[in-house]
């Protein structure tokens, strides 16, 4: 059985442009800036962004983080974009999610200029990656495409299982795991909470991508000897035994799915370290191409 390091790979990868940055900057060229919008105290939002930051730091980005109090309006919020959209020093942005409930989440991702929307969320780029032209991947399913080709991990003709159809994982995934691409020209079935016989599915498996929210759901008797198991999940679950009070839970069980796995990501440390690494990519593509 091979880990499929996330946070090993995501490392790689923020060297790579790490380099890239220096060489643009050797050349006079533009330094890539990245900005990211957050609403609210959410504590989870909270972490990831400033990890972004970090990230950004690390890689010799410029970054702007602008913090809005959790009563922001809806019209408020849309004129930050506004700013930023206009903003000629901006390469990229993101509004992060989940939003206050008074605000429309569709509304202000349809807000974001296409050009700048390194998440990959705008209708223009989902579109744009169903007819396979160049857009801007979602940030996770993009490093779930990297973790794969890294790890020469053959996908070409294999049954592919995702489980969850969200628009941020599921969704996209299906579509990039059945195109022409490296990790790609898979049979892919997408399954969810009205899937009948979802272990006689699973267990014909070759590929898993398990992205349903649902902590250690998918459990050994699940799957097939040799399969390839993508862990999408990360739930805080309760656990006195540790001195937090809980640990994180992936959507995989896996001390029973990991005995017959050739593959498996960890939870943590699998697709997470992945999602922020790539979105620094887009946001490195997105300054390229001006």
């Amino acid at each position: 059985m091979i880990l499929l390091d996330g946070k090993k790979t995501s490392a790689e990868i923020k060297n790579e442009i790490s380099i890239a940055v220096k060489q643009l900057k050797s050349e006079g060229k533009k330094t890539p800036h990245l900005a990211a919008i957050l609403v609210g105290s959410d504590g989870a939002s909270m972490t990831y962004v400033a990890s972004k930051v970090k990230a950004c730091k690390m890689v010799g980005f410029d970054s702007t983080l602008i913090e809005l109090p959790e009563d922001t309006s809806e019209k408020e919020l849309l004129e930050q974009i506004h700013k930023l959209n206009n903003n000629k020093n901006i390469d990229g942005f993101i509004v992060q999610l989940p939003l206050p409930k008074h605000i429309d989440e569709q509304k202000v991702l349809m807000a974001v200029n296409p050009d700048k929307d390194v998440d990959g969320f705008h209708p223009t780029n989902v579109g744009k990656m169903t007819l396979e032209l160049p857009c801007f991947l979602p940030a996770t399913p993009f490093g779930i495409l990297e973790l794969l080709e890294r790890y020469n991990v053959e996908t070409s003709g294999k049954q592919v299982v995702i489980i969850g159809r969200s628009h941020i994982v599921g969704r996209p995934m299906s579509i990039l795991m059945s195109q022409k691409r490296k990790a790609g020209n898979a049979t892919v079935t997408i399954a969810h909470s009205r899937t009948k016989n979802l272990k006689a599915i699973t267990q014909q498996a070759d590929i898993i991508v398990a992205a349903l929210g649902i902590p250690e759901f998918l459990t050994g008797d699940m799957v097939k000897d040799g399969v390839t198991i993508i862990d999408v999940g990360i739930t805080r679950v309760k656990d006195d035994t540790k001195k937090r009070g809980y640990r994180l839970a992936g959507d995989v069980h896996f001390e029973s799915v990991s005995k017959k796995a050739a593959y498996i990501t960890p939870v943590p440390g699998g697709v997470g370290p992945m999602t922020i690494a790539m979105l620094l990519k887009n946001t490195l593509i997105a300054c390229e191409r001006k």
